[in-house]
């Protein structure tokens, strides 16, 4: 799936299932529908299945930011 396309499908306040793909020392990046995310302050271990809300989208910079469920 596009930017384009998780933009259509998705807004703020949506709850979304995806997969951490890394870690950083301030949160976990987060796969949804072939578009990252970031899940601050959150240490998921790499390759969980996580829920997470979608707390904000920037389509300007095609980054969005989750929290835990």
């Amino acid at each position: 799936m596009s930017w384009q396309d998780f933009l259509a499908r998705h807004r703020v306040g949506d709850v979304i299932d995806g997969v951490v793909t890394a870690q950083a020392p301030f949160g976990s990046f987060v796969e949804s529908d072939g578009v990252t995310g970031l899940a601050y302050q959150q240490s998921w271990p790499v390759g969980t299945r996580v829920t997470a809300r979608i707390l904000d989208i920037d389509p300007e910079r095609q980054r969005f930011s989750l929290a835990a469920v």
